[in-house]
């Protein structure tokens, strides 16, 4: 250290407080890093890697590279995806003014989960940093949009389920950066769940955790919200003390847009984990990860920015009250019947700028003067929707009209103070209108008629002196000056000083000329200063109504989304569902919502759906692979979900009894970083879904224990069956798809339980699929014939047919299931009596021709004889 320069003694003192971020250290125009930081640095962004001691030993030189210190948004944004966190050192004086080393500080830290910048930000989508704090009675989660101010909060008892409830949580908000108490570090697969399944930066943290710290600062930071919050509930206190205390001690700035605090229950809305999110394609499809495709993709039409993130929040946390369903139900249905209303709603509210995140700016004190601008413009649209909404008979839409408050004296200040289109920077003026400062505007005058004002000085001089051939001039040198003949010295008044003598002249300067260049070299420093803290005190009056601006933000976000659920549901045909607590989920002519949009030359065929808590619990649903049974049960919860997000749903009608969770196990594949296989993965999602679902549950099983032996698969299939189907253990509502024909038996002996079949038609080695579900069970796959669909060489199909052939005569053993005398159905040992039942349990007779039908008939004939 004793060797090192002043300069690098203070870098490496920051850098020492800040070992786990990029140093990003503040000399002139650039941030530079220096040392092991800019090596990873160079290396990350692909920069040139150079050093400061050239005349040193290479050895001994220090590394160093650097970004300029007005374009680093996008180096930062780069670093941040990369999972890095980056140091912000300022200068925090004047350079001019400074005696010796310029004094530097740590002005923030910025991490994936506290990203500000509209740059680092995806519009459509929240970005929430989450704390999380546990102990032996409990889980707290907190968690937090820097960029919107919104904080939710929740808490889970202590017990086997806390974990998953916890991770539920964490899939449906899907935070970028996630600080842990010890408790919280120590649960068991936590941080891989975080790391590996979210790609959730993870830090230890113990700040704020205390019970009486975390308190304090609660109640220290939030003016509303914290009613909400039960007595008893310290574990909820505890993780959002921690949050507070990793924003305060990395922001270092004003946090005032976090005021409102929200507490929720789990019980308030439907319960997805992530194996359902995924596999219904909630938000985005399974293999690309695209939007397109998914129900999001299909249900958001939104036109604002905060329109674009609610709709994301309320398809991950469908209500449970009917009540609030309703109301949301109610609010669609009269934008549906009201084209002309819906149509206006949709051109305004694409001209609303993102109020959430440009009031984050304001507070934060990032925003700059088309900032201002644009907040201005996002409220001047206000008045329109609150117009729109008033013939609305709707609760809801009357009340979030009453919530939408323009703040006309705050927009009519900004559009008086700020020009139409302010300059990038607010260092470099030009952004005050002309006519808000009178100040301001005589600078400008005289920064724009300086040499106007000269030329008046030089008339006047010379008329008052009688120095005709004189002439005011100037040099980088001397400044201004009055330039005097020697012939005409003699006339120069006694108050002039002589600065310069030259060949032919003198050089002088009076103190009105003087004055009138300090006058006119200054005045560009000084506009640009007073802009700056004019437009300090406009940021300080905006600051003044962040809670209005933030009510008014979540008001239009509702009004956007139900808007986009009208003009969904009106395009597409859809029916306002039913929704009560009771346990029917009844589908008329029910239509999967993407597969439906995603068709390009055929119609998506319609198909019903009829389940309760009783005859009509389990559906267990075979047919050939290919025919639409994944489609069909994808569908049934894609409509329950989308019902109980208030939206009207693609059906001709539909009865809804709340579902509590959907669960879904559908296909699986290896995890190979966890050692698992594919019957593993499989294994492990049922064993979740059988241990936390709930009579009021809706599972969706996809071939269940296929991807172990026949036997072994067969039997597992079947017990789980019968757990779901089984009032005693869990009976809820369940779609069963299976390859195992032989389990179609189970509808004669267990209550509850009902065969369906995804209805196919054979021409010779040919399957038509029908895509409609029908009552029965089916005993084919025509996997074969799909095969050969798929392009299997011939040899390979022609020789699987033979085996198939030898299979069903009984040349190799197959596993037989009893059967009950009294359920109408043979053995599988009645070979000659199963070939005509199996024909006439494939064949739709709404589907024939005659000729068919009489071809048919002579088939069964030859098979009985």
């Amino acid at each position: 250290m004793a060797e090192l320069t002043p300069m690098m003694k203070q870098y490496l003192e920051m850098k020492d407080r800040n070992p786990d971020s990029i140093l990003f250290f503040r000399l002139g125009d650039f941030y530079e890093m220096f040392f092991d930081d800019a090596k990873l640095v160079s290396k990350e962004l692909d920069l040139t890697l150079t050093t400061r001691d050239r005349n040193k030993p290479p050895e001994e030189r220090t590394p160093m590279c650097g970004v300029p210190y007005h374009s680093c948004e996008s180096y930062i944004a780069r670093l941040i995806a990369k999972g890095y966190k980056v140091a912000i050192c300022e200068q925090t004086e004047d350079p001019a003014l400074a005696k010796g080393l310029v004094d530097r500080d740590i002005i923030r830290i910025i991490s994936p989960g506290t990203v500000i910048s509209a740059s680092m930000l995806e519009e459509g989508k929240n970005n929430f940093l989450s704390a999380i704090y546990a102990d032996e009675a409990g889980v707290g989660l907190c968690l937090c949009d820097i960029s919107t101010g919104e904080v939710f909060a929740t808490s889970f008892s202590a017990g086997p389920e806390a974990l998953d409830h916890l991770e539920n949580e964490l899939g449906r908000f899907h935070p970028t950066e996630a600080v842990l108490s010890q408790g919280a570090w120590a649960l068991e697969g936590l941080t891989d769940f975080l790391k590996e399944r979210l790609s959730c930066m993870c830090q230890h943290w113990e700040k704020g955790f205390a019970l009486e710290n975390a308190r304090e600062l609660v109640n220290k930071q939030f003016t509303a919200g914290l009613e909400t919050l039960p007595v008893g509930d310290t574990a909820a206190v505890q993780a959002t003390g921690g949050m507070l205390r990793y924003l305060y001690d990395t922001q270092k700035t004003d946090l005032g847009h976090i005021a409102a605090f929200s507490y929720y229950t789990t019980g308030q809305f439907m319960e997805l984990d992530l194996t359902a999110r995924q596999t219904l394609e909630l938000t985005e499809t399974l293999r690309g990860k695209e939007k397109k495709g998914s129900l999001l993709w299909v249900m958001d039409k939104t036109k604002t920015p905060m329109g674009h993130r609610l709709i994301r929040g309320w398809m991950e946390r469908p209500l449970l009250s009917p009540v609030q369903i309703a109301r949301r139900q109610q609010a669609v249905g009269d934008l549906v019947e009201d084209i002309i209303t819906r149509e206006e709603l949709t051109l305004t509210l694409r001209e609303v700028t993102d109020l959430e995140r440009l009031i984050g700016r304001v507070v934060y004190g990032t925003a700059g003067g088309r900032d201002l601008t644009a907040l201005a413009t996002g409220l001047g649209k206000l008045p329109r929707i609150r117009q729109l909404l008033e013939p609305c008979s709707s609760a809801l839409l009357q009340s979030l009209a009453g919530q939408l408050d323009d703040l006309p004296e705050l927009r009519e200040l900004l559009q008086r103070a700020l020009v139409d289109e302010p300059p990038f920077s607010v260092r470099e003026g030009k952004f005050i209108r002309e006519g808000y400062s009178e100040e301001v505007d005589r600078l400008r005058n005289v920064m724009d008629h300086g040499a106007d004002m000269l030329a008046d000085l030089e008339a006047r001089t010379k008329e008052q002196t009688g120095i005709k051939n004189m002439k005011v001039g100037y040099n980088k040198v001397f400044g201004y000056y009055i330039e005097v003949a020697k012939s005409q010295t003699n006339l120069v008044p006694e108050g002039w000083v002589r600065k310069q003598t030259t060949v032919n002249s003198e050089r002088y300067i009076s103190q009105e000329l003087k004055d009138l260049e300090h006058t006119i070299l200054s005045a560009q420093d000084k506009v640009v200063a007073l802009e700056y803290q004019l437009f300090c005190e406009l940021k300080d009056t905006v600051c003044r109504h962040v809670t209005q601006v933030q009510k008014s933000a979540a008001a239009v976000a509702q009004v956007d989304v139900l808007n986009s659920f009208a003009s969904v549901a009106a395009a597409g045909n859809y029916c306002m569902p039913q929704v009560d607590n009771s346990a029917v989920l009844n589908i008329v002519e029910g239509r999967h919502p993407v597969v439906e949009k995603m068709l390009k030359d055929s119609l998506f065929v319609p198909n019903d759906t009829h389940m309760d808590d009783g005859d009509d619990m389990c559906a267990i649903i075979t047919g050939p692979n290919m025919a639409g049974k994944s489609t069909y049960m994808r569908q049934v919860a894609l409509i329950t979900l989308m019902a109980q997000m208030g939206s009207f749903v693609p059906a001709k009608s539909a009865h809804i009894g709340v579902v509590d969770r959907v669960f879904t196990r559908i296909g699986a594949s290896d995890d190979l970083s966890a050692g698992q296989s594919t019957f593993m993965v499989e294994m492990t999602e049922v064993a979740q879904l059988l241990k936390n679902a709930t009579r009021r549950s809706l599972l969706i099983l996809d071939e269940i224990g296929r991807g172990t032996s026949t036997y072994d698969g067969m039997a597992i299939a079947r017990s789980v069956l019968e757990y779901c189907a089984d009032k005693r253990r869990l009976g809820c509502k369940t779609l069963f798809a299976t390859h195992y024909h032989e389990l179609t038996v189970l509808e004669g002996e267990i209550p509850g339980v009902k065969n369906y079949n995804i209805a196919a038609k054979k021409r010779k080695d040919q399957v038509i699929f029908l895509r409609k579900i029908v009552r029965g069970g089916a005993d084919q796959s025509y996997g074969i014939e799909v095969a050969q669909l798929a392009g299997v060489p011939d040899r390979v199909i022609k020789r699987a047919r033979e085996i198939l052939k030898d299979l069903e005569a009984g040349g190799v053993e197959r596993p037989v299931v009893s059967v009950q005398e009294d359920s109408g159905q043979v053995s599988l040992g009645d070979l000659g009596g199963e070939t005509v039942l199996k024909k006439l349990r494939m064949t739709d007779v709404n589907i024939l021709s005659p000729i068919e039908a009489l071809n048919l008939l002579n088939e069964l004939k030859q098979d009985l004889n």
